[in-house]
């Protein structure tokens, strides 16, 4: 059988049906995409309390429109479960789940692993699987490949092979024709007001040509632009090389930071003047620390892959050094704030403005405001916290915090030895009066408070 026209001729009449495992930041806006142009999609998560939201029409990532989803789901299009054996109902499976670094700043792959050894499970003869997780080069040939050419063909199985007539399993999977794999990263930036899921063009590379054919028409239903490089590898390579790029860049600004800050000099305001050039620089900004999924983790991938080859990336690892660094920094210049009003550390009340990894989102991933708790609290100061996007500190892989967002009165925040300022909300913008009249001290890492005179860490 021709599985590769098969599937082109189900992704032109939209009878092609998209699975998606992992339904958070990236797995759930692809899946509704592709649900909204007309694809049945149906979403696997381990989570029971996401399939719960979604069957409800309801959302849980607070940038992505309860509205959007409830018509999706209202329309038949979009389902979830937590049940991996419905894996044979669909044409594709896209992975989109978490890679993490481990305690030893290693890649932890457990979750690609175990998904795609699930998939190995369930894999039959006509299917497409994509890899949108961000790894080290080589994950989707040296992996997900092996495992899937060796998937029992459970189709086969169920007719007697031998003459006791006994059902037998055999490995005949073979990659471009019988299964399609390929490797396409996430580039979600949530909350991005000019680029989306759709609008970002997307990094494609398969194992075989039929495999980039099959992806790329299907991926070409919902991605404005679908951009093919020779192998999964290269394709693996790009997403790195997008993320150590960014990762360098705001490492070279925050020393640049700490530098300007001895030497007295304003670190914003010679950033906004040097981006008046208008070619050879573009503007990086310094903060308390890096967050999100990607910058403070895929650097690390490529170091530990280069060390297989026994190459030593100074560079990377000088600026990954330079980042991690910076809370412990946020944490020199507390103290300095507070010994301008003769006010020690230990036992000061501290009020954190921002949970968030970036402004404008609810997204708590790797966020330098976990590591500033954890910070203080060692160093004695007893800390709260605001984020209008998030009323309650999740559990995260780090970090189990009992705490909620306190509201911003004049009462409450006088009520604190210092204001820090880790997340630059649009909405601190209309409270920056209030908080200025009614802070004892503040110290502000993103230059929210850009007009008036504060600290700046």
């Amino acid at each position: 059988m021709n599985y590769k026209e098969k599937l082109l001729k189900k992704i032109n009449d939209k009878s092609f049906a998209v699975g998606i495992v992992g339904l958070g930041y990236v797995g759930l806006p692809l899946g509704l995409e592709f649900a909204e142009k007309g694809f049945n999609v149906l979403g696997f998560d381990l989570d029971q309390k996401k399939i719960d939201f979604l069957e409800k029409g309801e959302t849980y990532i607070k940038h992505i429109p309860t509205e959007r989803i409830s018509k999706s789901v209202n329309t038949g299009f979009l389902k979830a479960t937590t049940d991996f054996e419905r894996m044979g109902e669909v044409d594709a499976i896209i992975i989109c789940v978490p890679t993490p670094l481990d305690q030893h700043r290693e890649p932890d792959m457990s979750y690609v692993e175990g998904t795609a050894k699930t998939i190995q499970k369930y894999l039959r003869k006509g299917q497409l699987v994509t890899l949108e997780s961000t790894t080290y080069p080589g994950t989707t040939e040296e992996m997900l490949l092996p495992l899937f050419e060796a998937a029992p063909d459970l189709q086969q199985s169920m007719t007697p092979s031998d003459s006791e007539g006994n059902n037998t399993m055999t490995n005949s999977f073979v990659v471009g024709e019988d299964f399609f794999l390929a490797y396409s990263p996430e580039r979600e930036d949530p909350n991005n007001k000019k680029y989306n899921t759709a609008t970002i063009p997307k990094v494609l590379g398969g194992i075989t040509e039929n495999c980039n054919e099959v992806a790329k028409a299907l991926y070409e239903q919902v991605i404005v632009e679908v951009v093919l490089v020779s192998s999964p590898t290269v394709a693996e390579a790009t997403k790195i090389v997008e993320n150590v790029y960014r990762s360098v860049n705001i490492a070279l600004v925050n020393e640049l930071k700490m530098v300007f800050d001895k030497m007295d000099i304003d670190v914003w305001e010679v950033i906004n003047a040097a981006k008046t050039k208008p070619f050879g620089f573009n503007a990086f900004y310094p903060g308390p620390g890096l967050g999100g999924h990607c910058i403070p983790i895929d650097p690390f991938y490529l170091t530990w892959k280069a060390r297989e080859y026994e190459v030593n990336t100074k560079f990377i690892e000088l600026a990954g050094e330079i980042n991690t660094y910076q809370p412990y920094y946020v944490i020199e210049k507390v103290m300095e704030a507070l010994n301008e009003s003769s006010k020690s550390l230990k036992g000061s009340r501290v009020l954190i403005l921002g949970a968030a990894y970036k402004k404008n989102v609810d997204d708590m991933r790797e966020s330098p405001s976990l590591k500033l708790i954890e910070l203080l609290r060692e160093k004695g100061a007893e800390v709260d916290y605001n984020d209008p996007y998030i009323p309650v500190l999740p559990k995260t892989r780090k970090y189990d915090y009992d705490m909620t967002s306190v509201e911003l009165t004049a009462e409450n925040i006088s009520s604190y030895d210092l204001i820090l300022i880790s997340t630059d909300h649009d909405d601190y913008k209309e409270l920056l009066d209030l908080i200025n009249d009614n802070a004892k001290a503040i110290l502000d890492t993103r230059n929210l408070f850009n007009n008036y005179k504060v600290f700046k860490g």
